[in-house]
């Protein structure tokens, strides 16, 4: 997975964040200032992109932290076995076996384009 470095202060709702070696949606950001002499701290609320657990974190303004680098692609459903879609890339044409997320269960079938996202692991972020 490719990744960046960035601040905290820099970060909106919305960027994406590692947090933990996790790739994370940040949903909420609260900046404050300490005291007269204090550096600004950030806290930084974020959902994980693969299992959808919260997680914080919470430390000074001008800290660095990774930002990872999303490969959105598109790829053709060529098979599809209970819980789990065999693709294709529609660029590269390499075949692998993605998770199906329950909301699109009943959307995925033979032939259809779905667009998966690369953060380190493949999921599958929509139907096309």
């Amino acid at each position: 997975m490719e990744k960046k470095i960035t601040t905290l202060n820099e970060l909106k709702i919305g960027s994406f964040v590692l947090i933990d070696g996790v790739p994370c949606k940040v949903v909420s950001s609260t900046h404050s200032k300490p005291g007269k002499h204090g550096a600004p701290k950030v806290r930084l609320e974020a959902n994980g992109l693969i299992d959808g657990r919260r997680r914080s974190i919470v430390s000074s303004a001008d800290s660095r932290i990774e930002v990872p680098i999303i490969q959105k692609k598109n790829a053709q459903v060529i098979s599809v076995s209970g819980d789990k879609a065999s693709v294709m890339d529609l660029e590269t044409y390499e075949t692998f076996d993605l998770d199906i997320p329950d909301e699109y269960k009943n959307n995925i079938s033979e032939g259809v384009t779905v667009m998966y996202w690369d953060v380190g692991v493949k999921i599958i972020k929509g139907v096309k």
